[in-house]
């Protein structure tokens, strides 16, 4: 029996490696399955009890936002009910979710592909049609600046206000940082999809990190959506340029990091030329446990070594909000 996550069936943004580790699980389970072997793999959906990853995460953090995505809670009982069920059926892999099809269908072409049968596709509309990144260029091209910072403050603010599950934008104070108003960075992401769709700007995954306030990320948005609308169309004249072989091709940077030291492409082909590979002996710094390795497929002491990135340990893990602490051994991890 094994406990994954419907992450790895619906997907979760800004956890690609916690859907991955829970798809595994689930193929591990229908393999068996296929071989004659017992196994069962449950892909539960968010439950209203603590514990676990849902250990210190408010309304905020969790249940508020996946309800509005269309997935709400499963109590205990029917939590229980449902296994009842499914650990003895016939499926090697099943999804115990509760599922809000209201909630699913007011996603329109976001509702993932794996519930088309239950929430059809909705219309598509007209290729005519004007986006809201569209009339919201049109709105600011027609305001003063203060008129302009002033719609930008709003837009971002209740694009905040919208991923938190705050009734309006004006629960989001322009100058406390998007850390403290309770982002996370899945929260983080949410909010510069958001962002992308009504602006039609492309907007880089850090940026409640390089913009940490709702009034700095409204000042950035100032400066790149209107620095397009107010510069002239400006036809530049050019003369064609003849052809030849000695055009010059410019390398503005690159960057390597492997096992085995590699830190420039100097390293790389270093590496390469001298025929050797990237293995080495476990590093000391990071609190492994090495006495014991045991190769499991033969069973014999196996040397502890791999290919490791040096510096690892120096990620600054807390500016991005995470701890550098291991979970103890009592702790259950589905990956």
């Amino acid at each position: 029996m094994l406990f994954s996550s419907a992450a790895g069936v619906l997907g979760a943004p800004g956890q690609a490696n916690y859907a991955a580790a829970n798809a595994f699980l689930d193929a591990l389970a229908a393999r068996r399955a296929a071989a004659g072997l017992p196994g069962v793999s449950l892909a539960w959906g968010q439950r209203d009890q603590a514990g676990g990853m849902q250990d210190g995460r408010t309304e905020t953090d969790g249940t508020a936002r996946r309800g509005r995505g269309g997935v709400l809670a499963l109590g205990t009982e029917d939590g229980l009910a449902l296994f009842d069920a499914l650990w003895t059926g016939p499926l090697p892999v099943a999804v115990p979710v509760r599922l809000d099809l209201p909630a699913l269908r007011a996603q329109g072409e976001a509702v993932p592909d794996v519930l088309r049968g239950l929430v059809p596709a909705a219309r598509r509309e007209s290729a005519g049609k004007d986006s809201g990144a569209d009339v919201l260029r049109r709105r600011l091209t027609g305001l003063g600046e203060d008129e302009r910072r002033r719609t930008l403050d709003e837009v971002v603010r209740a694009q905040a206000a919208a991923v938190l599950g705050h009734g309006s934008g004006e629960a989001i104070e322009r100058d406390r940082t998007f850390q403290d108003l309770g982002f996370d960075s899945l929260t983080a992401v949410e909010l510069r999809n958001g962002l992308a769709g009504a602006t039609g700007v492309e907007l880089p995954a850090t940026l409640v990190f390089d913009y940490p306030t709702p009034d700095t990320l409204a000042t950035f948005l100032y400066e790149k959506i209107l620095g397009s609308l107010d510069a002239p169309a400006v036809l530049t004249p050019t003369r064609p340029v003849a052809g030849g072989d000695d055009d010059p091709v410019v390398i503005v940077g690159m960057s390597c990091r492997y096992p085995g030291g590699v830190e420039s492409p100097e390293d790389l082909w270093r590496l390469v030329a001298e025929g050797v590979d990237g293995i080495s002996p476990f590093p000391g710094n990071r609190g492994w446990q090495t006495v014991g390795l045991v190769d499991r497929s033969s069973g014999d002491d196996c040397a502890p070594e791999g290919g490791f990135l040096a510096g690892a340990p120096d990620f600054d893990a807390g500016f991005f909000g995470l701890s550098r602490t291991r979970p103890s051994s009592s702790t259950r991890s589905n990956a």
